[in-house]
Parts: structure tokens; sequence; C-alpha cells
């Protein structure tokens, strides 16, 4: 099991450039991806997103690339010094032309549009994505990393939580056992009461109980129950990404204890079936954040 929430970063160096790769993942039901690129590499995008895809099945992923060159100082800007001579040139014919002081400083003319730009070199689309694949791969591996390791977390959680559930199965099927003959002894009372005694035997007493133990038989519940904690936990044991399901088989979960509630006539099996229904919420919390 694998949580949908986790990082990841990878670097790679190539001809001077360092590219550098961030993953980052939140829970989602679907597959999302966001890709933020250097705009000359637009057109990588799509094969980012096939690589993601590949390694995540769920969560919102968002990958950020980015390249550093290796120029520092005079060489991170270029200097168009020609278009800097026609801005002054044109500022000071302007200052004449309008009869006033031609106060033109240096940071003046640095200050107009692309006379000073910052250093990038051009490269290919497809010299480009062999690093960034070298990198988002690194990424996306400890992104998994991480995710595995705070999913192993969640599943300790749930398996002790269906275990509790487990536990709480078995003492409503004992106590539902016993509910028909309970039942018996509190309707002899109450005839007993009114002046009304019947015997063990009577016909319409016999009758009477039969109905209320079919009426309030949970047995389908119970084994349907135990059934979907052995799929859970077959889900849970598997390699591959089960969050859906899971998702699927707790509805499925309630609906059986809904089932046990409304049917049992008992005070304990619904305490026992409102405490189970309170570990499934605790354990539909986990399975949200499940890949």
């Amino acid at each position: 099991m694998k949580s949908m929430t986790g990082f990841g970063r990878g670097e790679t160096q190539r001809s001077g450039v360092t590219w550098s790769v961030e993953c980052s993942s939140v829970n989602r039901k679907q597959l999302e991806v966001a890709v933020n690129l250097p705009r000359e590499l637009s057109e990588l995008e799509n094969a980012v997103r096939t690589e993601v895809a590949a390694a995540v099945s769920r969560g919102r992923v968002n990958v950020a690339v980015r390249r550093e060159t290796g120029t520092s100082g005079t060489e991170a800007v270029r200097v168009d010094q020609e278009l800097a001579a026609h801005y002054y040139h044109a500022l000071h014919s302007l200052a004449l032309k309008l009869d006033v002081p031609p106060d033109i400083s240096l940071i003046d003319v640095t200050r107009l549009p692309g006379v000073i730009t910052q250093a990038q070199t051009e490269i290919a689309t497809e010299d480009a994505w062999p690093p960034v694949q070298e990198a988002l791969a690194a990424a996306l591996k400890q992104l998994n990393t991480m995710r595995a390791t705070e999913g192993a977390s969640l599943r300790s959680d749930i398996e002790t939580r269906l275990s509790q559930i487990e536990s709480l199965l078995d003492s409503i099927r004992s106590k539902a056992a016993t509910v028909p003959e309970h039942q018996r002894k509190i309707l002899r009372q109450r005839l007993e009461d009114a002046g009304l005694p019947l015997p063990l035997d009577d016909e319409r007493l016999v009758k009477e109980i039969a109905l209320f133990a079919d009426r309030t038989d949970i047995s389908e519940e119970l084994t349907r129950a135990a059934s979907h904690i052995q799929q859970f936990r077959t889900y849970l044991a598997g390699a591959a990404p089960a969050g859906r399901s899971l998702d699927f088989l707790l509805q499925e979960f309630f609906r059986e204890f809904n089932t046990m509630g409304s049917k049992c006539n008992n005070a304990e099996i619904a305490h026992h079936v409102v405490t189970a229904k309170t570990e499934l919420e605790k354990i539909r919390e986990q399975v949200q954040n499940a890949e």
C-alpha cells in the first residue's frame, strides 16, 4: 500500500547545465498531473505526463522542471551595446527637439527593454529530454519511496482497526444467537403479567418467536461482513494500487452494519454496531489517502 502524499527530487548535469526536477503529490480520487516547464521546453509536457502516469496511479502530482547554467559574473548577462547606443541617440535627439536638458544616465539606458538580458544557452527539445527524463525518474523514485513508507503506516493502522471490527463481529454473532430466546422470555413474562399465561409449546407463542427470529436474523450480514474483512486484507497485502477498491468495499461494509443495526433489536448488539461503524469511519479517512 502506498500513500498519495509524498515528495521527491532528482538532479542531472549535462554540458555545464544542471537539470532539477521536483515532484510532490497529494490525495485525489483520480490521477492529476500539473507540469511546470521552462517556456522553451513546453513540448516536453506530454512526455513528462506519460512518465508520471507510469509511476503513479492516483493523486495530484505537481512536477517542476528547472535548469541552471554554469555561467556566473559578467557571463550571466548579455548586454546589447548596439541597441543601447540606438536608445541613447534617440533620447538625445528627442531632448534637443523638445529643448530640454539631455540628462541621460547609464542607468536610464540599461533599464530600457532588451538592453540587458539574462544569458541563456539555447537547447533543443530533443537534447533536453534525456537529462530531464533522468532527473524525473530519480524524483519519481524518491516520491514513491516516501509514499510507500507512509503507506506502510496507513496499512498498519487499518489492520489494527480491522482486528477490532473482527472482534466486534464475534461478539455480535454470539449475542445474536441468544436474542430469540431472550425475546421468548420477555414475551412470556408480559403474557403472565397480563394474566394470559401460555404453555411453552403453544402454537401461537412458537409462531410469534419464529417470526421474531426471522425478522432479527443477521446471519447473512455477519457472513458478508466477515468476507469483507478477508477481502480487505487481500487488497492490503496486494502489490497493485487498491485505494478505489477499498473505498468501494467500505461502502458495502457500512451497508452490512447499518442493516444489522436496524434488525438486531438488542441494545448490546446496537452498541457494538455503533463502535464498529466508528472504526470503519476512521479506516475510511485513511483509505482516502491511499493510492
